[in-house]
């Protein structure tokens, strides 16, 4: 018999590290390096399921695909004179833009004996992006958005625009599920400056990898698809009460001395990748 999705969530405690206040200062590589560090956390089975909460200001996380662009300084230097810091992330997918309006969830679990299916993890996310927004569940889609950007069979959206995209990565017996979830602001334009920043790293040139095509329209907001001033705050509280819900405790951390050890390790790889393609 399947596991439900929702299964997953109910773990006998969370533990959840929230950095969704840290400001400007909070650098996306670090992010990646927490989510490893994490990773590797409960693999060994030395810490429990965890949440962990981010906000990056004015940031666009690349993809090791988007390192391989063509013209590749000229969009970065685009993204400047824009106002936005990119970062190569560690992992797959595409260009993603993450600025206070956008809340990010990473679910750290430790696989199982039997393993976590990877839709398994997906369908898990998805379900709690329901859960937290129970007045939209039934309209909640996950399917690929065509014309988003990092487009995925997991994006979600309502009425075909999307709003939120998932990733996974796995490491050292752990899952983290990734989420980006568009909270304010315009979605539409963080797709056109996403869709400038590959017609710059492109220049039309042919390549064997297929680039999205970016239609900003068919990217939203949750207020703007709502109609309501939803706050990260407002999801932050959603989140919490629903993992409070579906477990039988929640506790807030900070990493431990180990996991601090792990964490530079882990941080120093995500500088040296960056700076392979001129990021300090």
């Amino acid at each position: 018999m399947t596991e439900k999705p929702l299964s997953l969530l109910e773990q006998p405690q969370w533990r959840i590290l929230d950095q969704s206040s840290l400001g400007p200062q909070f650098d996306a590589r670090q992010s990646f390096a927490f989510d490893d560090t994490l990773c590797a956390s409960a693999g060994s089975r030395t810490s429990p399921a965890t949440a962990r909460t981010w906000v990056h200001h004015d940031t666009v996380v690349l993809g090791i695909q988007d390192s391989r662009l063509p013209f590749i300084q000229e969009g970065i230097e685009y993204l400047a004179s824009q106002g936005y810091r990119a970062v190569v992330r560690n992992s797959g997918g595409l260009a993603v833009v993450l600025d206070e309006g956008v809340l990010n969830i990473s679910l750290i679990f430790p696989e199982s004996d039997k393993g976590i299916d990877i839709n398994r993890g997906y369908d898990a996310m998805w379900e709690l992006v329901k859960v937290m927004l129970p007045e939209q569940a039934a309209k909640i889609e996950a399917r690929e958005i065509e014309g988003s950007y990092c487009p995925g069979s997991y994006d979600l959206s309502i009425g075909g625009k999307k709003f939120a995209g998932i990733s996974q990565r796995r490491l050292r017996n752990g899952v983290a599920v990734q989420i980006y979830l568009c909270v304010t602001g315009s979605g539409s334009d963080r797709a056109e400056l996403i869709r400038n920043f590959y017609e710059r790293s492109l220049k039309g040139s042919v390549t064997k990898f297929a680039y999205p095509v970016i239609v900003p329209e068919v990217m939203a907001s949750i207020s703007e698809l709502t109609g309501k001033d939803v706050t990260i705050q407002d999801m932050m509280l959603k989140l919490l009460t629903a993992l409070k819900n579906l477990s039988g405790r929640i506790f807030s951390s900070s990493l431990s001395m180990d996991e601090q050890l792990v964490f530079e390790k882990n941080l120093a790889r995500m500088a040296e990748r960056n700076k392979k393609i001129g990021i300090d």
